[in-house]
């Protein structure tokens, strides 16, 4: 299979991104899963663009080409890695991804698969994180919304400096099989339909 035709039969695009994977015990093996999952290409953010600079036509390219985006990465400070918010700042540019002809990512799905430090039950009004864990949501489920994508339930294991290996294991699982068996994951039927957030042209940002 030659180039062209591998890549339009990858249907599912993972972005991994974790700065450092020696220290993974958790991101580095669903790493590993990701890119043994077929139809599935991977792309290691912080392997391909040590320096941050990010080559814009490829990753949007790599975009274009997926039906599924994954986010794989651990929540670091309540949101995402640096350089995979470098990417959502670089990749996804008014006029592509969002605004007035911006349609390359609509009808398209976003899934976050993640892990947190502290456990589940940190995140609770009455913990050291002061709030549900789906209260740091919001900035991922906006971004797939102004890009006319759908946010699917994320997938995160809590604790995992502290997870069990049989936790691990068990969660490494889980995401190959939902990587195996997508779009058919039975709660996507219950999913309404892509919000469309049309950006008038006298909001879009200036150079």
């Amino acid at each position: 299979m030659d180039e062209h035709a591998q890549q339009s039969a990858e249907s599912t695009l993972v972005l991994a991104a974790h700065p450092n994977w020696r220290e993974s015990r958790v991101n580095r093996r669903m790493l590993e899963a990701a890119r043994a999952a077929p139809g599935t290409r991977v792309r290691d953010l912080y392997g391909l663009y040590p320096d941050f600079d990010i080559d814009v036509p490829a990753e949007q390219q790599a975009a274009s080409q997926a039906q599924l985006i994954v986010l794989l990465h651990p929540i670091q400070w309540y949101s995402m890695p640096p350089l995979q918010k470098l990417w959502f700042d670089d990749v996804l540019t008014y006029g592509w991804a969002y605004g007035h002809l911006g349609t390359a990512l609509q009808g398209k799905d976003m899934w976050l698969v993640a892990t947190t430090g502290g456990p589940e039950s940190s995140y609770h009004p009455q913990s050291y994180n002061r709030y549900f864990f789906d209260a740091f949501m919001p900035p991922y489920e906006q971004t797939a919304a102004l890009c006319g994508m759908r946010f699917l339930p994320p997938l995160v294991l809590h604790g995992a400096r502290r997870a069990t290996d049989e936790a691990i294991a068990h969660h490494v699982e889980v995401f190959s099989e939902r990587l195996r068996t997508y779009p058919n994951w039975p709660e996507i039927e219950d999913l309404p339909a892509c919000p469309a957030c049309d950006v008038p042209a006298t909001d879009r940002p200036t150079p």
